[in-house]
C-alpha cells in the first residue's frame, strides 16, 4: 500500500513537472513532450489532488482551470499608479520627442517595442507567489482578477527566486482563440465579438473563471512597478535590463523589442513592427518608444498624466484598394441577409483576403458601392475585413447598382424589411428556410432552450444531411434505430439521444416560446409570455396590443411576434410539437404579491437556472422584470457572463444578487407574505 508520504511526493513532483512543461509550451514555445503525455500528467495530478484533498496547494497548476464563481470583483489599489502612455500620429511628432529627450541628455537610447492591444492589469508576488492580479481600472483603482489571470497559463504561479515584486502586463486574445470564439458563437446564434481586444477586456471581467479559462487568453508582460528582480541586492540599470531578467525568472515578456540609439534607428523598427504587424499571432495598434536608462526617465519626469520619457506611435489602419467582383448574400440564422462582398484576392495587414462584409444594404447605399468597383478594403480590428469605401473616378460605366433579393435566396420565401428604428435589416421570415435550419435548431436544443443534452450542432448536422430532420418537430419523431446507423452514432449513443428528447418535452411553455427564436424574445420576455397566455394556441390569437401590456413587450417586440405566428410554417411547427406531447401550456399562476412594487434585472446565466425560471418566480410573487437598468430598478440578479447591465447597477449603487441571495430573498418575502 503506498503511504500518503508517498502520494505527497508524487503530487509535489507531477506540479513541478506540469508547471515546467507549461512554461516551455507556453512561454518558450519549445515543448519537448507531446500533448499527450502533458494531459496524461496534468490528469494524474488532478486525480490525486481530488482523493487526497489534505495535500492542496493553491499554486498548483490545476488551479488555473477555474475556481468557483464570484458575485462581484473587490477594488484593489494600486501600489504604483498604473499611468497611460501620450499617442504620436506621425513621425514628425515622433521626432518632436526624441528632440526634446536630445536637449536632456547625451546620446540617449530607447526601447521599441510593439503596444499590444489588450487589457492592462498588475500582478503582485510575496516570496515568489502570485498573489493578486488586477485591472488597470481609473489607473489608482482597479478590480481583483486574481483568479481570472490564474486560468493564463503563461503567468507564473510560483518564482524560481523568492521575491517580492509587482509587474504590469497586457492580456490579450491572441487572433488564433479570437477566430475559434466567434466560430462557436457563431454556431450558437450569439452576437460576435467586434475584435480581439473587446474580446480580452470582456472575458477577463467574467464572473466565472471557467467561463475565462476557455477563452484561450495571454499574456505580455512589459514593466517593472515596484520592488527589486535582483535577488543579491543590484538594481536594474535599463528598461531591457528589466525584461531580460523578467524573462529569466518565467515571465512571457515582449517581444520583436531592440535598443535604438538613434531616431533614424527608432523609426526603423517602428516601420519594421508594422510591415509584420498582419503576420502577428496577436493584435498590436503601435510602438512604445521609452527611454531605456531607468536614471534619466526619473530626470525627465512625468507629466500631468503621461510620463515625459516615453510616448506610444499609433499605426494607421492599413488600407488596400481592389475590384469588388460580385456581392452574395448568406442567410442568418434569425433569418438575416448578409450581403458579402467577393473581392479580388489583395494581401492585407499580412493575408490575402478575398471576401469582406457589407454589413446591409443601407451600408452599401450611404457609401455607393456597386458591383464592378474600386474599393478601398481594411481590416476592423485587424481581423475582420470590410469595405471602407467605393472609388467613384475609378468607375467605367460597366459597374451595377446592387438590389437586395425580394426573394430569400435559400428557401425562396418572400423576405421583409426590418421596422426596428434601424431599418437596415432584410429577413426572411420562413421558420422552414434552409439556410437557417442547423442554427435554428441548434438554438431550439441549447441548455437555456428546451435543454436537449447532447444535440449539438454537429450531430444537427448529421441527421439534417441524412433526411431525417428539417424542422425541431421532426426531433420528437426520431426512434432510435434511425440514428444507430449514422457515422459516429451506435446503440448507445442514440438511445441517449432519444432519452434527452423525450426529457425535453416537459420543458414548459416558458423555454418552448425563447425556443423558438423569435426575434427579441429573450428568456424573460418568453416567460413573461408564458404567463399572460399560457398556451401555444393562444399566440396564434393574441393582438399587439394585448402583447403590448406585457412588462417589456413592446411595439417592435410585439410586432416580431405578430409576424412570426402569423406565418403558414409556424402554425404546422406549432400543430407537429402539440401532436408530439411536448408541453405547450403553462401551469404558472401568481401565487402572492410578495415582490410587489419590485423592479428585478437579470443578467448573465444563473447556475442551474435560467433567466426564465427565475424571470418566472418573480412574476409569481407579484414583481417586474424588467430588461434594462435604472434607478428605478429595485434589485439586479447576476450570474455568469454578467455584462453591462451589472456594470450599470454598481454605478447607480443597486443592489446585486447572485443566485443563492436571490433564492434568500423569496424565500423571506414568501415568510413575509404568508405563503
Amino acid at each position: 500500500m503506498i503511504s500518503k508520504a508517498d502520494i505527497k511526493k508524487r503530487m509535489d513532483q507531477l506540479r513541478a513537472e506540469v508547471a515546467y512543461h507549461a512554461k516551455l509550451y507556453y512561454v518558450d514555445d519549445a515543448p519537448v513532450i507531446s500533448d499527450y503525455e502533458y494531459d496524461a500528467l496534468f490528469t494524474e495530478l488532478l486525480r490525486l489532488e481530488k482523493e487526497n484533498p489534505e495535500f492542496a496547494s493553491p499554486d498548483s497548476p490545476t488551479q488555473r482551470i477555474g475556481g468557483e464563481p464570484l458575485d462581484k470583483f473587490e477594488k484593489v489599489t494600486h501600489q504604483v499608479p498604473m499611468g497611460s502612455l501620450q499617442d504620436v500620429f506621425s513621425y514628425e511628432e515622433l521626432r518632436a520627442f526624441t528632440r526634446r529627450m536630445d536637449v536632456l541628455f547625451d546620446r540617449p537610447e530607447y526601447s521599441v517595442e510593439p503596444k499590444i492591444d489588450g487589457l492592462s492589469v498588475s500582478l503582485t508576488y510575496e516570496n515568489g507567489r502570485f498573489i493578486t492580479g488586477a485591472t488597470r481600472g481609473d489607473g489608482l483603482v482597479g478590480e481583483n482578477v486574481t483568479n481570472n489571470l490564474k486560468t493564463i497559463l503563461s503567468i507564473p504561479l510560483i518564482l524560481p527566486e523568492p521575491l517580492s515584486l509587482s509587474v504590469r502586463g497586457e492580456v490579450y486574445m491572441p487572433k488564433s482563440s479570437f477566430l475559434k470564439q466567434n466560430a462557436e458563437r457563431e454556431a450558437q446564434g450569439l452576437p460576435l465579438f467586434a475584435n480581439p481586444r473587446n474580446a480580452a477586456a470582456g472575458s477577463l471581467r467574467q464572473l466565472d473563471p471557467k467561463i475565462v479559462a476557455a477563452r484561450g487568453l495571454d499574456i505580455f508582460i512589459f514593466n517593472l512597478q515596484a520592488g527589486s528582480v535582483y535577488s543579491d541586492g543590484r538594481a536594474p540599470k535599463t528598461h531591457s535590463e528589466v525584461l531580460d531578467r523578467l524573462s529569466d525568472l518565467g515571465f512571457k515578456v515582449l517581444p520583436y523589442r531592440t535598443v535604438a540609439k538613434t531616431y533614424d534607428e527608432i523609426e526603423e523598427h517602428i516601420r519594421k513592427i508594422g510591415s509584420e504587424r498582419g503576420g502577428l499571432p496577436f493584435d498590436i495598434d503601435g510602438a512604445v518608444i521609452k527611454l531605456n536608462n531607468l536614471s534619466q526617465r526619473i530626470i525627465a519626469g512625468e507629466g500631468t498624466t503621461t510620463p515625459k520619457w516615453a510616448v506610444a506611435y499609433k499605426y494607421p489602419p492599413e488600407k488596400q484598394t481592389t475590384k469588388l467582383v460580385d456581392i452574395i448574400i448568406k442567410v442568418g440564422r434569425t433569418g438575416v441577409l448578409t450581403p458579402n462582398a467577393v473581392l479580388e484576392p489583395v494581401v492585407l495587414a499580412g493575408t490575402t483576403v478575398s471576401r469582406a462584409t457589407l454589413h446591409n444594404i443601407d451600408y452599401i447605399n450611404s457609401r455607393d458601392i456597386r458591383i464592378g468597383d474600386t474599393v478601398v478594403v481594411q481590416k476592423a480590428g485587424d481581423i475582420i475585413p470590410e469595405i471602407v469605401e467605393s472609388v467613384p473616378k475609378k468607375r467605367t460605366g460597366s459597374e451595377r447598382i446592387f438590389k437586395m433579393p425580394e426573394l430569400c435566396p435559400s428557401c425562396g420565401h418572400a423576405v421583409v424589411r426590418d421596422d426596428d428604428g434601424e431599418g437596415a435589416a432584410i429577413r426572411c421570415p420562413s421558420s422552414a428556410c434552409p439556410a437557417q435550419r442547423v442554427r435554428s435548431i441548434t438554438h431550439f436544443a441549447s441548455k437555456n432552450a428546451m435543454n436537449i443534452e447532447g444535440l449539438g450542432p454537429q450531430i444537427i448536422e448529421l441527421l439534417i444531411d441524412n433526411n431525417l430532420i428539417q424542422t425541431p418537430a421532426d426531433l420528437y419523431y426520431l426512434k432510435a434505430s434511425d440514428i444507430e446507423p449514422l457515422e459516429r452514432m451506435g446503440k448507445r449513443s442514440a438511445e441517449n439521444l432519444i432519452a434527452a428528447i423525450e426529457r425535453s418535452k416537459d420543458a414548459g411553455l416558458e423555454r418552448l416560446i425563447y425556443a423558438l427564436g423569435i426575434r427579441q424574445v429573450g428568456e424573460i420576455a418568453a416567460a413573461a409570455i408564458a404567463r399572460a397566455v399560457g398556451t401555444l394556441d393562444a399566440l396564434f390569437e393574441v393582438t399587439a396590443e394585448q402583447l403590448m401590456t406585457i412588462p417589456d413587450i413592446g411595439e417592435i417586440t410585439a410586432a416580431n411576434i405578430l409576424d412570426y405566428f402569423k406565418q403558414g410554417d409556424s402554425r404546422v411547427l406549432a400543430d407537429r410539437l402539440i401532436a408530439a406531447g411536448v408541453k405547450t401550456s403553462t401551469s404558472a399562476t401568481q401565487k402572492s404579491d410578495s415582490l410587489s412594487g419590485l423592479t428585478f434585472v437579470l443578467t448573465g446565466t444563473l447556475p442551474e437556472m435560467t433567466r426564465g425560471e427565475a424571470s418566472a418566480l418573480i412574476l409569481a410573487r407579484g414583481g417586474k422584470v424588467s430588461g434594462s437598468v435604472s434607478k428605478k430598478t429595485s434589485y439586479v440578479v447576476a450570474g455568469e457572463e454578467a455584462g453591462s447591465k451589472l456594470a450599470r447597477a454598481r454605478e447607480l449603487g443597486i443592489t446585486v444578487l447572485d443566485k443563492d441571495e436571490f433564492l434568500k430573498l423569496l424565500e423571506e418575502s414568501d415568510r413575509k407574505g404568508g405563503t
